[in-house]
């Protein structure tokens, strides 16, 4: 299979017009076992600790692996070691899966990556099987010989290594190719933020992104960010990027003032909501590769948020991206546009959450069709029952 004169497989769809069409798993933090359809656009919701963020886990970490200076292993130690992967519902010493299928609508199943893996009696994390399929036939099924001749071969996967993947390397450049954004707010304005990080998806050095990125692509985003952003903070009438002395970065914002010539500020007098819509419009005007977002409601006027979907999906139409958005608001759900099947529920049991695709919900489908709005729909569902506790803490 690794031989270099052999002949590709079949050329690929292009890359941009690939995205995950599936994803199941076993035994990965809150989830024992599910299988789901994923489409362009997906809402992940339910309540506070339900599995959100470990849903989107799944895709980051096969990003891990594949990414510079990643690898299984990293990957692994990055979530704290297979124990602190493995669900906490399941049974005595399981092994731990994910599996994605890659495609289009016209060819769903155009890659299937699988990866098994578990721990040792070192609790080092080894691979137990590890498969690759294009458009339905077999490239690659571990353990093979050589790894029954050496197994330490199994603490890496194909995946990773460039000398062996290349029947397969589409796979690994569109994992690679994976972006995740959660500006915090606190870290951008940090001095030191970007100390020891680089494409740090909690924004330490975001503004260092910004300042990677071609002159002429970033000026020409941060016209458009500014002619969105007016929207949300109407004062402000410019944005551009600027060195300090020691060469550091930094966003300037011009914002309208009784003083003629109005006034600058740099991001360390943003505001979050500023700060979080920068950055959730830098990240979708990016233009290749799945983007995962959490909450990007944060922060947000409920009137901004509620054109968020609509934003995404002009962002889509014009760059074929997935987006795979994790959400508590009504505002962005009660979207007339949010199609059922791209409403995954997330709902916690005895035995780990469940993910309930919401059109295979026909008593929930049915509120929807007697014009009850999505949110107010997911509402019931999601919500925690004893909230109202809350109100009867005494400090």
């Amino acid at each position: 299979m690794n031989d270099e004169s052999k002949e590709d497989p079949v050329e690929p769809l292009d890359r941009r017009s690939l995205r995950f069409t599936s994803l199941q798993v076993g035994n990965w933090r809150n989830y024992t076992r599910f299988t789901v359809e994923l489409q362009q656009r997906v809402f992940l919701v339910g309540p506070n600790a339900a599995g959100k963020s470990n849903f989107l886990d799944c895709f980051r970490f096969l990003h891990d692996i594949v990414s510079v200076g990643g690898g299984f292993e990293a990957a692994i130690a990055k979530r704290g070691g297979v124990s602190m992967i493995r669900s906490f519902a399941a049974r005595r010493y399981p092994s731990v899966s994910i599996r994605v299928t890659l495609g289009n609508d016209s060819i769903p199943n155009e890659w299937l990556y699988e990866l098994t893996f578990k721990q040792d009696n070192q609790r080092r994390p080894v691979i137990e099987s590890e498969r690759v399929e294009y458009r339905g036939k077999e490239i690659l099924n571990r353990p093979d010989a050589g790894d029954e001749i050496d197994s330490e071969r199994l603490r890496q996967t194909h995946l990773e290594q460039v000398n062996v993947n290349r029947e397969f390397r589409p796979v690994a450049d569109f994992l690679a190719s994976l972006r995740y954004m959660h500006i915090v707010p606190q870290l951008v304005r940090e001095p030191d933020r970007s100390v020891g990080k680089r494409n740090d998806p909690y924004g330490g050095d975001f503004l260092e992104q910004i300042a990677r990125t071609p002159k002429k692509t970033r000026d020409a985003r941060l016209r458009r960010i500014v002619d969105a952003l007016k929207v949300a903070v109407p004062q402000l009438k410019e944005l551009e990027l600027q060195a300090d002395i020691r060469g550091v970065p930094h966003l300037r914002g011009k914002y309208q003032h009784w003083r003629p010539n109005g006034a600058w500020q740099t991001e360390d007098h943003f505001s979050d909501g500023t700060l979080r819509l920068l950055g959730l419009l830098w990240a979708v005007s990016e233009s290749s590769g799945p983007l995962l977002l959490e909450e990007p409601e944060l922060s947000l006027h409920p009137e901004v948020v509620s054109y968020i979907p609509q934003m995404f999906s002009r962002v889509q139409r014009k760059s074929g991206r997935q987006i795979l958005i994790s959400s508590h608001s009504p505002e962005i759900l009660n979207d007339p546009g949010v199609a059922s099947d791209e409403v995954l529920a997330l709902l916690p049991e005895s035995e780990g959450t469940s993910v309930v695709p919401l059109i295979d919900r026909p008593d929930l489908q049915a509120l929807r069709d007697a014009g009850v709005p999505l949110g107010d729909v997911l509402r019931g569902l999601t919500a925690p029952v004893e909230a109202g506790q809350l109100s009867f803490f005494v400090g």
